[in-house]
């Protein structure tokens, strides 16, 4: 990669909006839904289809469920995109409320 090349791809990632939100895994086999919150959704499910794995995911309801069957079974859906934030904290703060909101309504696991 040239010089220009790679400082224009590097202006082009800094420039990259992120979206931050609330995405559900669910098991197309059983139905059963977890929750979780992030501040990037574009890369949200490479995280925890790497973690689920290697077994290694903090919740072993779906760690448990992955191993039964198998990564084929899962889908990773989003749920609600947040509008765009420019403090950390409120962004942070929205989530958690939006995913204790949407785990209440659907009665699913928060991640």
């Amino acid at each position: 990669m040239q010089g220009i090349d790679r400082k224009a791809a590097i202006a082009a990632y800094k420039e990259a909006k992120v979206v931050a939100g609330i995405y559900a895994v669910r098991c197309r086999t059983t139905g059963t839904c977890w929750l979780g919150r992030s501040p990037n959704l574009s890369k949200i499910q490479n995280r925890v289809w790497f973690t689920l794995r290697q077994g290694s995911h903090t919740c072993r309801s779906l760690q448990a469920e992955w191993r039964m069957h198998g990564p084929d079974a899962f889908v990773l859906e989003e749920i609600e995109r947040l509008p765009e934030e420019s403090s950390a904290y409120l962004r942070d703060r929205l989530l958690k409320e939006r995913l204790a909101h949407w785990a209440e309504r659907l009665g699913a696991e928060a991640l």
